[in-house]
């Protein structure tokens, strides 16, 4: 074994002092971030959220049609004028068949559709939705280039009879909004979804008929609907579109877009030749008014306008999908490290079990030296040094006072208990105190701690048993929150269960332990001379000495008995400063160590497994993981809400079964667990969102001063040693 050089952590143009005008990148980057997703989610939800087809909701007008529908339009042609007085209305002329088309286009049924009339040279009318031009506005430009025309059919298909006339609208605006971005063109034409015939209107649909027909629009309704929605098969469709009477004109309603259209599709390939064999012609909406069309150009600040609409419309479509993908990745990955910690974990405890039996080898009995780094815990000394003193394993405590100001070396000597050395040294930093507590101490094993940490009296003698065995560097303790009042604690209490403990597991089982956690770890003095000692080249110094352990070719291991009670951050604030330290710390001692990933022997093992693993489930995952709770929201509004509600609380309950099962392994009630589903929705979102400003922090170059917590000295520790602290 051999001992490694220090490298200097971060991005080589990370600067050496702190850059205060780039801190706004750190804070508005994620919010622009949410609001970018947000709104992508927003767009693409209400422009591709499914629509009922123009079957739905007929049978409830059976009862009303024609009530208050003049005769001259009930009575008239499919095609209506309703913006004069009279209303005008138009006929197919004899022998002459309108072949429409209603609610797309769509990429696999319109191409196939389009393909059909242009080899018969056969023009269609298309009336299109806005939402399915803006996401295929290619479609609605080969229609166009193929000569057929292009009518209006609302941009979300409501009903536009239950619609307020500023609904109505909206529904136009964005519909041509759509057709100037996709085609740079604007249709008269319009076609209500859920109308037929002129027979079937009623009141409140005749009131919206007028009321398009004063803004310009002309209204196409249908002499012949096949029915082809309800695939009757592809003979009765063209059965059903073929005049009723021989030789009249006629216009046939079909679809091109809502489900399966392949009957469809195939009753052209008969009704085409059918039709042209006994001698009738095909045209258009705009010959039956007697116009040479009903679409025509806009200028060129509606067209770029209508660009913008469909451009976004395309980015959050395309967004969305890699969303989606990213989703199922993570999902996986998810779930896929749940079964795997969850076996490693049964293992693990297995195994524990077993050394239990038989221990590490020969009983490690030998005095350890313990080190405290102090800087101004004078709330908290006295309770850690006590749990100290009062341990079953014959201990040498060395606190080394960092430069404190409020009295807690002073605090510390006052208390006179045995075994216990202070020092005082100027304020230089948690890693340098710790070395300095190295340097003073008499033993090989040294035993470090926080000085809001309290131990169990068996604590230390756990701690180093694994020292038995000559080839281990390190041994990391099994932390647990000792205050845990409030949902704030418990969501931490959880989160050190489920999250560290369970992680601890596996990463033990794999030889490949990323961090000895500050609050409780124990290390071979060869060892740490070997790695370098503690280094302040990152705000992890624990994680990045248990790398450099590794590098140095040393085993670290997990000592789950070994019991710390140490005191969690009980505000949001607080909180939010430690995991930022904790998240940019980690990256740095990864950045740092990021050769052992081409390393040989035991390096290149923790290069290979250990750092991949903390990438993706430190970094990566916690980072992509607000996609299920966003996605989630999305599919409540947008999609199928049983369904998402269902997948979210399918995730949950996956959750749950490793959190119960880490409980269950750690000893602990699980009458925590009913704070969750809580933490899953508000916790985990800070959680995100601190990694978030970690990673841009890094990115920026930014180098992070030192923050330290407030302490309250609110550590308890249970009676018997395990479960939840009394009165909690």
């Amino acid at each position: 074994m051999r001992r490694r050089p220090h490298r200097q952590v971060g991005p080589p143009s990370a600067p050496a002092t702190p850059v205060p005008r780039r801190r706004w990148f750190r804070i508005v980057v994620p919010l622009l971030l949410l609001a970018f997703v947000v709104s992508v989610l927003a767009v693409e939800g209400y422009t591709s959220r499914g629509f009922a087809g123009d079957q739905e909701g007929r049978g409830e007008r059976a009862g009303r049609s024609g009530v208050g529908v003049p005769g001259e339009v009930a009575g008239g042609g499919p095609v209506v004028d309703a913006g004069h007085d009279p209303p005008h209305t138009y006929r197919a002329p004899a022998r002459t068949v309108v072949l429409t088309f209603d609610d797309g286009p769509d990429p696999t049924w319109t191409p196939r559709i389009q393909e059909v009339l242009d080899r018969h040279d056969v023009p269609g009318t298309f009336f299109v939705t806005g939402r399915q031009t803006a996401r295929h506005p290619d479609l609605v430009r080969d229609l166009i280039r193929s000569g057929h025309e292009i009518g209006v059919h609302t941009f979300s298909h409501p009903d536009l009879a239950a619609q307020s006339e500023d609904a109505v609208d909206r529904e136009l605006a964005f519909t041509q909004l759509a057709l100037a971005g996709a085609a740079g063109v604007h249709s008269s034409l319009v076609r209500m979804p859920y109308s037929s015939t002129t027979g079937a209107l009623d009141g409140p649909s005749w009131s919206v008929a007028r009321y398009l027909g004063e803004k310009g629009y002309v209204l196409a309704f249908v002499d012949q609907d096949t029915r082809d929605w309800s695939r009757p098969g592809a003979r009765a469709i063209a059965d059903a579109a073929v005049p009723e009477v021989p030789g009249r004109g006629t216009i046939v309603l079909l679809h091109d877009s809502g489900g399966d259209r392949s009957q469809t599709v195939r009753a052209l390939e008969m009704l085409v030749p059918r039709l042209k064999a006994d001698g009738y012609r095909f045209s258009t909406v705009a010959e039956v008014v007697g116009v040479e069309r009903l679409t025509g150009g806009v200028d060129t600040p509606e067209r770029w306008r209508g660009w913008v609409f469909v451009t976004a419309v395309t980015v959050s479509g395309t967004t969305v999908s890699v969303l989606g993908a990213l989703l199922l990745v993570v999902g996986g990955l998810v779930l896929g490290r749940c079964v795997v910690m969850l076996g490693l974990a049964h293992r693990h405890a297995r195994l524990a079990r077993r050394r239990g039996r038989v221990g590490w080898g020969a009983a490690v009995v030998g005095p350890v030296s313990v080190v405290v780094p102090a800087y101004n815990e004078v709330v908290c000394i006295g309770k850690t040094l006590r749990s100290l003193v009062a341990s079953d394993h014959p201990v040498e405590i060395v606190v080394v006072d960092d430069g404190s100001d409020d009295g807690t070396a002073d605090a510390a000597e006052a208390l006179g208990l045995p075994g216990v050395t202070v020092v005082r040294t100027p304020n230089r930093g948690k890693a340098a105190a710790l070395n300095t507590g190295v340097l003073r101490a008499s033993h090989e094993i040294v035993v470090m701690l926080d000085a809001d940490t309290v131990f169990e009296p068996s604590t230390v003698r756990r701690l180093v048993q694994p020292f038995a065995d000559p080839s281990v560097g390190a041994a990391a303790g099994n932390a647990k929150v000792g205050n845990r009042h409030g949902m704030l604690g418990r969501w931490q209490h959880i989160e050190y269960v489920m999250g560290f403990n369970l992680d601890r597991r596996m990463y033990d089982l794999l030889r490949c332990m990323p961090t000895v956690p500050g609050a409780v770890g124990a290390f071979r003095v060869t060892a740490l001379r070997q790695a370098g000692m503690l280094s302040g080249d990152t705000l992890a110094e624990d994680t990045d000495l248990t790398m450099a352990l590794h590098r140095a070719g040393w085993e670290v291991r997990y000592a789950e008995h070994a019991v710390a009670w140490t005191e969690a951050p009980d505000s949001l604030r607080q909180l939010w400063r430690q995991r930022y330290r904790w998240s940019y710390g980690t990256m740095q001692a990864a950045w740092k160590h990021r050769h052992a990933l081409v390393e040989r022997g035991h390096a290149g093992r923790f290069g290979r497994v250990g750092l991949p693993l903390l990438a993706v489930f430190q970094i990566l995952t916690p980072l992509l993981a607000p996609l299920i709770d966003l996605l989630t929201v999305y599919g409540l509004v947008f999609g199928n809400a049983a369904l998402t509600l269902l997948a979210w609380c399918g995730v949950l309950a996956v959750q749950g079964v490793c959190a119960a099962y880490a409980f269950r392994l750690d000893g602990e009630s699980l009458r925590p667990l009913w704070a969750l589903p809580v933490q899953q929705v508000v916790y985990r979102q800070v959680m995100y969102l601190v990694l978030v400003q970690a990673c841009l922090t890094a990115l920026s170059g930014y180098r992070l001063p030192w923050q330290r917590l407030k302490r309250k000295g609110n550590v308890v520790v249970p009676p018997r040693g395990g479960g939840l602290p009394s009165g909690v």
